[in-house]
Protein backbone atom coordinates (compact mmCIF):
# COMPACT_ATOMS: atom_id res chain seq x y z
CA UNK A 1 0.00 0.00 0.00
CA UNK A 2 1.27 3.22 -0.99
CA UNK A 3 0.48 7.07 -0.84
CA UNK A 4 -2.50 6.98 -3.11
CA UNK A 5 -1.52 10.61 -4.57
CA UNK A 6 1.83 9.70 -5.41
CA UNK A 7 2.43 10.85 -9.42
CA UNK A 8 3.16 8.08 -11.30
CA UNK A 9 4.22 10.28 -14.49
CA UNK A 10 7.34 10.91 -13.31
CA UNK A 11 10.44 9.00 -13.11
CA UNK A 12 10.86 6.48 -10.36
CA UNK A 13 13.60 8.31 -8.28
CA UNK A 14 10.99 11.05 -8.31
CA UNK A 15 8.07 8.68 -6.66
CA UNK A 16 9.67 7.63 -3.96
CA UNK A 17 7.81 7.56 -0.75
CA UNK A 18 9.47 9.21 1.92
CA UNK A 19 8.74 7.52 5.66
CA UNK A 20 10.49 9.30 8.66
CA UNK A 21 10.65 7.20 11.71
CA UNK A 22 10.95 9.07 14.97
CA UNK A 23 12.04 6.86 17.64
CA UNK A 24 13.44 3.68 15.97
CA UNK A 25 13.25 0.75 18.33
CA UNK A 26 12.10 -2.67 17.67
CA UNK A 27 8.41 -2.14 16.24
CA UNK A 28 10.26 0.91 13.94
CA UNK A 29 12.89 -1.95 12.58
CA UNK A 30 9.92 -4.71 11.92
CA UNK A 31 8.32 -1.41 10.31
CA UNK A 32 11.17 -0.80 8.18
CA UNK A 33 12.03 -4.24 7.39
CA UNK A 34 7.99 -5.24 6.25
CA UNK A 35 7.42 -2.56 4.04
CA UNK A 36 10.87 -2.52 2.44
CA UNK A 37 9.49 -6.63 1.45
CA UNK A 38 6.65 -5.20 0.44
CA UNK A 39 7.30 -2.19 -1.69
CA UNK A 40 11.39 -2.19 -2.14
CA UNK A 41 12.87 0.21 -3.77
CA UNK A 42 9.22 2.74 -3.89
CA UNK A 43 10.03 3.93 -0.51
CA UNK A 44 12.69 5.37 1.17
CA UNK A 45 12.74 5.34 5.17
CA UNK A 46 15.13 7.86 7.06
CA UNK A 47 14.57 6.60 10.94
CA UNK A 48 16.34 7.92 14.05
CA UNK A 49 17.93 6.76 17.16
CA UNK A 50 20.53 7.64 19.64
CA UNK A 51 22.08 3.87 20.53
CA UNK A 52 24.75 2.65 18.01
CA UNK A 53 23.28 -0.93 18.02
CA UNK A 54 20.11 0.77 16.68
CA UNK A 55 21.47 3.21 14.17
CA UNK A 56 23.33 -0.17 13.10
CA UNK A 57 20.48 -1.90 12.69
CA UNK A 58 18.76 0.48 10.90
CA UNK A 59 20.93 0.72 8.12
CA UNK A 60 21.59 -3.39 7.43
CA UNK A 61 17.98 -3.11 6.47
CA UNK A 62 18.73 -0.20 3.82
CA UNK A 63 17.20 2.92 5.35
CA UNK A 64 18.93 5.82 6.45
CA UNK A 65 19.77 5.95 10.12
CA UNK A 66 19.64 9.41 12.07
CA UNK A 67 21.36 10.28 15.28
CA UNK A 68 19.03 12.58 16.84
CA UNK A 69 17.89 13.67 20.20
CA UNK A 70 14.66 14.66 19.79
CA UNK A 71 15.37 17.02 22.90
CA UNK A 72 17.66 19.30 20.79
CA UNK A 73 15.34 21.93 18.91
CA UNK A 74 17.75 21.80 16.03
CA UNK A 75 17.55 17.59 15.82
CA UNK A 76 13.74 17.87 16.05
CA UNK A 77 13.28 20.20 13.09
CA UNK A 78 15.75 18.45 11.11
CA UNK A 79 13.96 15.63 11.34
CA UNK A 80 10.46 17.47 10.92
CA UNK A 81 12.03 18.46 7.15
CA UNK A 82 12.88 15.10 6.21
CA UNK A 83 9.55 13.43 5.23
CA UNK A 84 5.90 14.27 4.78
CA UNK A 85 5.14 10.54 6.36
CA UNK A 86 6.07 10.70 9.64
CA UNK A 87 5.19 8.16 12.41
CA UNK A 88 6.42 8.99 15.79
CA UNK A 89 7.11 6.64 18.09
CA UNK A 90 9.80 7.85 20.82
CA UNK A 91 8.40 7.71 24.41
CA UNK A 92 8.37 10.91 26.57
CA UNK A 93 11.67 11.65 27.94
CA UNK A 94 12.03 10.82 31.32
CA UNK A 95 9.72 11.73 34.75
CA UNK A 96 6.83 14.76 34.38
CA UNK A 97 3.64 15.16 33.36
CA UNK A 98 4.38 16.90 29.79
CA UNK A 99 6.45 15.31 26.95
CA UNK A 100 8.74 18.36 25.67
CA UNK A 101 9.81 16.48 22.80
CA UNK A 102 6.40 15.68 21.28
CA UNK A 103 5.80 19.67 21.76
CA UNK A 104 8.68 20.75 20.06
CA UNK A 105 8.24 18.41 17.07
CA UNK A 106 4.49 19.17 16.79
CA UNK A 107 6.00 22.60 16.19
CA UNK A 108 8.39 21.95 13.69
CA UNK A 109 6.67 19.75 11.91
CA UNK A 110 3.74 22.95 11.74
CA UNK A 111 6.64 25.03 10.63
CA UNK A 112 8.15 22.95 7.46
CA UNK A 113 4.08 22.62 6.54
CA UNK A 114 4.28 26.77 6.39
CA UNK A 115 7.38 26.66 4.75
CA UNK A 116 6.51 24.38 2.20
CA UNK A 117 2.79 26.04 1.69
CA UNK A 118 4.19 29.40 1.07
CA UNK A 119 6.34 28.39 -1.42
CA UNK A 120 3.96 25.90 -3.16
CA UNK A 121 3.03 22.23 -3.30
CA UNK A 122 5.95 20.10 -4.26
CA UNK A 123 5.47 18.62 -7.74
CA UNK A 124 6.10 15.12 -6.04
CA UNK A 125 2.47 15.39 -4.87
CA UNK A 126 -0.89 16.41 -5.92
CA UNK A 127 -2.83 18.81 -3.99
CA UNK A 128 -1.52 20.84 -0.59
CA UNK A 129 1.42 19.89 1.05
CA UNK A 130 0.31 18.42 4.11
CA UNK A 131 2.28 16.57 6.44
CA UNK A 132 1.08 13.38 7.97
CA UNK A 133 2.04 12.11 11.03
CA UNK A 134 0.89 8.45 13.45
CA UNK A 135 1.77 8.95 17.00
CA UNK A 136 1.92 5.99 18.80
CA UNK A 137 0.50 6.61 22.29
CA UNK A 138 -0.96 4.24 25.22
CA UNK A 139 -3.76 2.53 26.54
CA UNK A 140 -2.60 3.45 29.82
CA UNK A 141 -4.39 7.34 29.31
CA UNK A 142 -8.03 5.65 30.07
CA UNK A 143 -6.39 4.74 34.01
CA UNK A 144 -8.71 2.19 36.01
CA UNK A 145 -11.41 0.81 33.87
CA UNK A 146 -12.43 -1.75 35.84
CA UNK A 147 -12.48 -4.74 33.69
CA UNK A 148 -15.11 -2.54 30.88
CA UNK A 149 -15.00 -2.68 27.08
CA UNK A 150 -14.32 0.47 26.01
CA UNK A 151 -13.78 2.40 22.54
CA UNK A 152 -12.29 6.11 21.76
CA UNK A 153 -14.68 7.72 22.58
CA UNK A 154 -14.08 6.63 26.79
CA UNK A 155 -12.77 10.12 28.62
CA UNK A 156 -9.17 9.35 29.20
CA UNK A 157 -8.23 9.28 32.98
CA UNK A 158 -4.41 8.79 33.42
CA UNK A 159 -3.08 7.66 36.42
CA UNK A 160 0.50 7.60 36.51
CA UNK A 161 2.93 10.44 34.91
CA UNK A 162 3.78 8.21 32.49
CA UNK A 163 0.35 8.25 31.41
CA UNK A 164 -0.32 12.14 31.62
CA UNK A 165 2.40 12.76 29.71
CA UNK A 166 1.11 10.63 26.88
CA UNK A 167 -2.00 12.83 27.17
CA UNK A 168 0.26 15.87 26.84
CA UNK A 169 1.89 14.17 24.01
CA UNK A 170 -2.06 13.84 22.79
CA UNK A 171 -3.59 17.22 22.73
CA UNK A 172 -0.37 18.39 20.67
CA UNK A 173 -1.11 15.92 17.91
CA UNK A 174 -5.10 16.68 18.20
CA UNK A 175 -3.93 20.54 17.60
CA UNK A 176 -1.95 19.48 14.55
CA UNK A 177 -5.18 18.25 13.36
CA UNK A 178 -7.70 20.47 14.37
CA UNK A 179 -5.38 23.74 12.92
CA UNK A 180 -5.20 21.82 9.61
CA UNK A 181 -1.85 21.73 9.70
CA UNK A 182 -1.01 18.32 9.21
CA UNK A 183 -3.30 15.32 9.02
CA UNK A 184 -2.48 13.34 12.18
CA UNK A 185 -3.86 10.22 14.15
CA UNK A 186 -3.29 8.77 17.14
CA UNK A 187 -2.57 5.02 17.93
CA UNK A 188 -3.82 3.89 21.78
CA UNK A 189 -1.11 0.78 21.87
CA UNK A 190 -1.36 -1.59 24.98
CA UNK A 191 1.49 -4.63 26.00
CA UNK A 192 3.50 -5.25 22.89
CA UNK A 193 4.69 -8.63 22.95
CA UNK A 194 6.83 -10.89 20.37
CA UNK A 195 8.58 -13.98 20.61
CA UNK A 196 11.18 -12.04 21.76
CA UNK A 197 9.19 -9.97 24.17
CA UNK A 198 7.85 -12.25 25.99
CA UNK A 199 7.57 -12.46 30.23
CA UNK A 200 9.60 -15.19 30.49
CA UNK A 201 12.40 -13.74 32.64
CA UNK A 202 8.90 -12.93 35.18
CA UNK A 203 7.50 -15.89 35.39
CA UNK A 204 10.33 -17.95 35.62
CA UNK A 205 11.78 -15.67 38.63
CA UNK A 206 8.33 -16.76 40.53
CA UNK A 207 6.90 -13.35 40.83
CA UNK A 208 2.85 -13.73 41.97
CA UNK A 209 -0.22 -13.24 39.96
CA UNK A 210 -3.52 -11.93 41.46
CA UNK A 211 -6.18 -13.96 42.12
CA UNK A 212 -8.80 -14.77 39.51
CA UNK A 213 -11.26 -13.31 41.48
CA UNK A 214 -10.02 -10.01 41.98
CA UNK A 215 -7.84 -10.41 38.56
CA UNK A 216 -7.77 -7.40 35.82
CA UNK A 217 -7.64 -7.71 32.12
CA UNK A 218 -4.82 -6.77 29.98
CA UNK A 219 -4.48 -6.32 26.33
CA UNK A 220 -2.31 -6.75 23.52
CA UNK A 221 -0.83 -6.35 20.45
CA UNK A 222 2.10 -8.23 18.56
CA UNK A 223 5.26 -6.25 17.49
CA UNK A 224 4.50 -6.98 13.80
CA UNK A 225 0.98 -5.67 13.56
CA UNK A 226 1.73 -3.01 15.48
CA UNK A 227 4.26 -1.97 12.65
CA UNK A 228 1.52 -2.98 10.16
CA UNK A 229 -1.26 -0.67 12.07
CA UNK A 230 1.09 2.43 11.95
CA UNK A 231 2.16 1.91 8.24
CA UNK A 232 -1.58 1.48 7.46
CA UNK A 233 -2.99 4.72 9.42
CA UNK A 234 -0.59 7.04 7.44
CA UNK A 235 -3.10 6.22 4.55
CA UNK A 236 -6.56 5.04 6.00
CA UNK A 237 -6.42 7.17 8.97
CA UNK A 238 -8.63 9.88 9.25
CA UNK A 239 -7.38 13.36 10.63
CA UNK A 240 -7.47 13.62 14.69
CA UNK A 241 -8.93 9.80 14.97
CA UNK A 242 -7.97 7.89 17.53
CA UNK A 243 -7.54 3.68 17.43
CA UNK A 244 -6.90 1.61 19.78
CA UNK A 245 -3.83 -0.47 18.23
CA UNK A 246 -4.87 -4.02 20.08
CA UNK A 247 -5.41 -7.47 19.08
CA UNK A 248 -9.01 -9.39 19.33
CA UNK A 249 -8.56 -11.36 22.70
CA UNK A 250 -9.52 -10.07 26.18
CA UNK A 251 -7.47 -12.03 29.04
CA UNK A 252 -6.98 -11.02 32.57
CA UNK A 253 -3.20 -10.91 33.05
CA UNK A 254 -3.36 -14.24 35.50
CA UNK A 255 -4.43 -16.30 32.46
CA UNK A 256 -2.15 -14.89 29.96
CA UNK A 257 0.80 -15.60 32.32
CA UNK A 258 -0.30 -19.25 33.00
CA UNK A 259 -0.75 -19.66 28.75
CA UNK A 260 2.81 -18.39 28.89
CA UNK A 261 4.18 -20.77 31.67
CA UNK A 262 2.30 -23.62 30.43
CA UNK A 263 3.95 -22.55 26.56
CA UNK A 264 7.39 -22.92 27.83
CA UNK A 265 6.73 -25.96 30.50
CA UNK A 266 7.55 -23.23 33.61
CA UNK A 267 5.85 -23.24 36.93
CA UNK A 268 2.78 -21.15 36.85
CA UNK A 269 2.80 -17.88 38.82
CA UNK A 270 1.53 -18.08 42.54
CA UNK A 271 -1.59 -16.52 43.39
CA UNK A 272 -2.35 -14.46 45.48
CA UNK A 273 -4.55 -11.03 46.65
CA UNK A 274 -4.09 -7.89 45.54
CA UNK A 275 -2.93 -6.45 48.57
CA UNK A 276 0.02 -9.42 48.79
CA UNK A 277 0.71 -8.88 45.31
CA UNK A 278 1.08 -4.86 45.47
CA UNK A 279 4.20 -5.66 47.86
CA UNK A 280 5.95 -8.09 46.47
CA UNK A 281 6.04 -6.12 42.67
CA UNK A 282 7.95 -2.90 41.86
CA UNK A 283 5.44 -0.04 41.71
CA UNK A 284 6.31 -0.32 37.98
CA UNK A 285 5.02 -3.81 37.58
CA UNK A 286 2.08 -2.79 40.40
CA UNK A 287 1.31 0.39 38.16
CA UNK A 288 0.20 -1.59 35.00
CA UNK A 289 -1.11 -4.53 37.25
CA UNK A 290 -3.69 -2.50 39.21
CA UNK A 291 -5.79 -1.12 35.93
CA UNK A 292 -8.03 -3.50 34.38
CA UNK A 293 -9.62 -2.20 30.59
CA UNK A 294 -10.94 -4.39 27.41
CA UNK A 295 -10.24 -2.92 24.57
CA UNK A 296 -12.87 -2.64 21.89
CA UNK A 297 -10.58 -2.97 18.21
CA UNK A 298 -13.55 -2.30 15.83
CA UNK A 299 -13.02 0.88 14.78
CA UNK A 300 -9.52 -0.70 14.04
CA UNK A 301 -10.24 -3.60 11.88
CA UNK A 302 -13.57 -1.64 10.26
CA UNK A 303 -12.37 1.43 9.59
CA UNK A 304 -8.58 0.99 9.02
CA UNK A 305 -9.32 -2.57 7.61
CA UNK A 306 -6.67 -3.93 9.16
CA UNK A 307 -5.96 -7.89 9.14
CA UNK A 308 -4.27 -9.00 12.08
CA UNK A 309 -1.82 -11.50 11.94
CA UNK A 310 -1.81 -12.30 15.58
CA UNK A 311 -5.58 -11.72 16.55
CA UNK A 312 -4.92 -12.97 20.00
CA UNK A 313 -1.98 -14.54 21.82
CA UNK A 314 -2.71 -18.17 21.60
CA UNK A 315 -1.88 -17.56 18.00
CA UNK A 316 2.32 -16.92 18.56
CA UNK A 317 2.56 -19.21 21.56
CA UNK A 318 0.97 -21.78 19.05
CA UNK A 319 3.67 -20.77 16.46
CA UNK A 320 6.31 -21.81 19.16
CA UNK A 321 4.77 -24.90 20.05
CA UNK A 322 5.08 -25.86 16.72
CA UNK A 323 8.82 -24.26 16.38
CA UNK A 324 9.61 -26.52 19.96
CA UNK A 325 8.30 -29.55 18.35
CA UNK A 326 10.40 -29.02 14.76
CA UNK A 327 13.22 -30.68 15.24
CA UNK A 328 16.82 -28.42 13.39
CA UNK A 329 17.99 -29.64 9.91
Amino acid sequence: MLAPNCNKSLPRRFRRLRLVIAGCGDVGLRLIAGQFARHGDRIGVVASARRDSQLAAIRALGARPLNCDLEIARDRARLASLGRHVVYLAPPPGPGEQDRCMRGFAAALAAVAARQRTRGAPTIYQGSWTPKLVYASTSGVYGDCGGALIDESRPVAPASDRARSRVAAEREVRALARRGVARSMILRVPGIYAAERLPLARIAGGLPAIVAEQDGYTNHIHADDLALIAWVALFRGRAGRVYHASDSAHLKMGEWFDRLADAANLPRPPRLTRDQVRSSVSPMMWSFMRESRRLDNTRLLQELRVRLRYPGVDTLLAELAVRAATPPL
